[in-house]
Parts: C-alpha cells; sequence; structure tokens
C-alpha cells in the first residue's frame, strides 16, 4: 500500500498532503491518483469490503503539492462543499513568480476559459461564450533581484488559474513552461498549497493546517517562507 502522509483523520474526514506531480484524481495518464491512495488506505486499514465512499471536495492541478481535506461521508463532503461555496474554506498558496509584480499587493480579476483539447486555460473578454470569472489576491513577501515570493489567496477555482492569472501581469510561477514560455525557468512548479482552514463539517470547529515547501528545492530554499499568515482580503 502506498504511503499516505496524513496530517489529520476522524470518522468524517481526512487531511493528506498531496505530492507534487500526483494527480488528484484518476487522469488520461492512468498513473496512481491521490483520491484512490486514499481509498485504498482506508480500505486496507479498516478492512472495509467493496467500494469505499471518499468524498473529491476540492482539486489541486497535478504539478502542485500541498494540504488537501477527503470526506468520508457524503455528510462530511456537503457540507465543505458548501463552505466552499460561502467563502469559509479558505486555501492559501505560496508561488514563486519570474519577475516582481509592480503592486506589492492586489486583486486580480480575469475572465478565462478552457481549451479541452490542449488543456490550456487563456484570459479571454466576459462577453466570450463559456468565459468564467477567476479572482485570486496576492501579497510579495520577499523579492529577490529577478524573482518573487509571492502569498495568493483564490476566491475562485478555476483550473490552472494562478498560474495563468500571475502570466497575465507578467509574472509567470517559476517552472511555468506551459504558461510562462521562454520567461519561466526550467525547474519544478514552485506552487505550493501550504495553509487550509475550514470547519469541521460536524463538530464546527475551525481546522487549520499549514505545511511549508520542500525547502530543499530551488526556489523555495532562496526564500524564507516561514512567516506568519497575512490576513489578505480583497480591495474594496
Amino acid at each position: 500500500m502506498e504511503d499516505l502522509n496524513i496530517l489529520y483523520e476522524d470518522n468524517h474526514i481526512i487531511v493528506v498532503l498531496k505530492p507534487q506531480n500526483v494527480p488528484t484524481c484518476e487522469d488520461d495518464s492512468k498513473d496512481l491518483d491521490l483520491l484512490n491512495m486514499v481509498k485504498n488506505y482506508i480500505k486496507v486499514t479498516y478492512d472495509k469490503p467493496g467500494n469505499v465512499y471518499v468524498g473529491l471536495v476540492h482539486r489541486l492541478d497535478r504539478p502542485t503539492g500541498g494540504v488537501m481535506v477527503f470526506a468520508k461521508s457524503s455528510k462530511a463532503a456537503a457540507r465543505l462543499t458548501e463552505q466552499i461555496q460561502n467563502g469559509d474554506f479558505e486555501k492559501r498558496y505560496y508561488a514563486v513568480v519570474c519577475g516582481v509584480p509592480e503592486e506589492e499587493q492586489a486583486t486580480l480579476i480575469h475572465y478565462v476559459k478552457k481549451n479541452a483539447v490542449n488543456n490550456m486555460v487563456y484570459v479571454t473578454a466576459p462577453t466570450v461564450v463559456g468565459a468564467k470569472r477567476a479572482e485570486l489576491n496576492y501579497k510579495v513577501l520577499e523579492k529577490l533581484s529577478d524573482s518573487a515570493l509571492v502569498d495568493v489567496r483564490l476566491y475562485t477555482g478555476r483550473s490552472h488559474q494562478i498560474r495563468v492569472q500571475m502570466n497575465a501581469i507578467g509574472c509567470p510561477v517559476y517552472g511555468d513552461m506551459r504558461y510562462g514560455g521562454e520567461k519561466a525557468k526550467k525547474g519544478y512548479l514552485a506552487l505550493w498549497s501550504y495553509y487550509l482552514s475550514f470547519l469541521h463539517p460536524i463538530s464546527k470547529e475551525r481546522l487549520v493546517f499549514r505545511v511549508e515547501p520542500p525547502k530543499e528545492n530551488m526556489p523555495w530554499k532562496a526564500f524564507n517562507t516561514e512567516k506568519a499568515v497575512t490576513i489578505i482580503k480583497p480591495n474594496a
């Protein structure tokens, strides 16, 4: 059975650390995915026969690592999904971007559309059929001459959202050759879901999980990510 890095588990939820370059759920590659790893763990650990229920309530792109929560019951899944919809479910990311954003902190709002053929997401006009609103807030935490560490909070959950929106302001995520092209530097995608906060679906207790990115890898080791979480709110 594959090793899972379990941060928290009870009868209703399981919080795990997703490794980079592992799919969240099954995709065309047919590589082992995190959802099935969690199902296999529950099936073996608790000797459960038949199909095991695990609710997938949010996702991380394959190259992105970090904290994820899965539901162990349909009731827990429904309540977590409701929190995502009403804003009680907070996800925060560290990203190292190539270049330094002009503004120290800003809310980015774009309209994006995904091309299912090439699995690319494009910034487009809001009037385009199928365009979806994408909103995030970033804050620059640390700068180098040619790059910066930013703290990002998502307010919508679009595919490839951080990568697309940061590239749209001329600061692609480090390692993101897909969207950043020549401006992005080669290496692991420097995007990490380091912070997750939500209300426990049954007890209603506020749970907070924080995991630092792999500091042995570039470009993370060039920055100090061990900072207090700064509460970021959208601009009025």
